[in-house]
């Protein structure tokens, strides 16, 4: 292979998927620095992507190419939604890929993989199997010329890396070469939180996840924010649809000094948790944002495997709990003021 190959990286979505899958950008520029990097992502996530674009000497993602997958389903029969659909192929398609790295394991982005154009003898590598408490589609497989078996019980930056390592034949990164995610260049250019009423020191509390078994008991959620409150601390409790808006409303009500913040974007979440003293959340992407940036960080962890996403990376994460285990306040209200205090 050339020293510097064009490479495709496909990972559509979601939040807490993306967040995990940039490890890899690093990887390859440690031992590909001249590569052209490019990435295939729903047009929702591309902000998490945009810190990372190449620029002024600065070398990381060379070019994004937004996915509107899910905004076409709902405008399936619009002729502007083919319009769209076939711009994004022509997008894709002006370059030609030496390496596609798909670390899905979906029908939709192996699909992806088939749209690009390809060089000849290109490799075009995702997942043999399943890992556990994830998603996957067998038929994905057939669109790759090499499939990667990875262990059951795999976290999902490891995952990532045994794709990259076996599409380039590289022995596979250990732990021991700790994932980068953002540069601190990136984190400390990060703005200034806008939102109006948050009152510092606060604590972002993201009580809300997709899916219900995932949450953390209200009961627990209030008790722990008076703990906070009686410190000192202001309890923040975002939300990002009107049903979580008023659990955040109904939690709010019985913390004292509580804050529910008006809905923000993604592009926003990254000052609003910079500015955070502390962010403890249940296994969702703005949590997993939270440990990313190397910000104090408690994920809570009530029905899901910890061992999946849990941030082990820094010593300024903490995760409590794990699948049908939820921790009592006392564990996250310890592990919160340890990192309060060390910080």
């Amino acid at each position: 292979m050339s020293a510097s190959p064009k490479i495709l990286l496909v990972k559509l979505s979601s939040l807490g998927d993306v967040l995990h899958n940039l490890p890899i950008v690093w990887d390859l520029r440690a031992r590909l620095p001249h590569a052209q990097i490019d990435w295939v992502v729903e047009e929702g996530y591309v902000y998490l992507l945009e810190p990372l674009l190449s620029r002024d000497g600065f070398r990381g993602i060379d070019r994004i190419i937004p996915f509107g997958l899910r905004r076409w389903k709902k405008n399936l029969f619009k002729l502007s939604s083919w319009k769209e659909f076939f711009s994004f192929r022509k997008t894709l398609q002006s370059t030609t890929y030496d390496v596609l790295i798909e670390t899905q394991g979906l029908l939709k982005s192996a699909v992806v993989c088939a749209l690009a154009k390809k060089s000849s003898g290109s490799v075009v590598a995702g997942l043999a199997n399943a890992t556990e408490f994830s998603g996957y589609e067998p038929l994905a497989r057939t669109f790759y010329n090499q499939s990667v078996q990875v262990p059951t019980h795999c976290h999902a930056v490891d995952r990532s890396r045994w794709v990259t390592c076996s599409a380039l034949d590289w022995p596979l990164i250990e732990r021991d070469h700790a994932p980068q995610f953002y540069p601190s260049e990136c984190i400390a250019g990060i703005s200034k939180n806008v939102i109006l009423g948050l009152r510092t020191p606060y604590v972002l509390c993201f009580h809300s996840t997709a899916r219900q078994s995932k949450r953390w008991s209200h009961s627990h959620w209030i008790e722990f924010g008076n703990a906070l409150s009686a410190l000192g601390y202001q309890a923040v409790f975002p939300w990002g649809s009107a049903s979580e808006r008023v659990i955040s409303e109904l939690l709010a009500a019985q913390v004292a000094n509580a804050f529910v913040p008006p809905a923000f974007s993604i592009e926003n979440a990254f000052s609003v948790i910079t500015d955070a003293a502390l962010t403890v959340g249940v296994d969702t992407g703005l949590t997993h944002l939270a440990a990313v940036l190397g910000k104090p960080t408690v994920e809570i962890y009530c029905d899901s495997p910890r061992w999946k996403t849990e941030g082990y990376w820094s010593n300024c994460i903490a995760n409590v709990g794990d699948i049908q285990n939820p921790p009592s306040v006392q564990e996250v209200l310890d592990a919160s003021l340890r990192l309060l205090q060390q910080a």
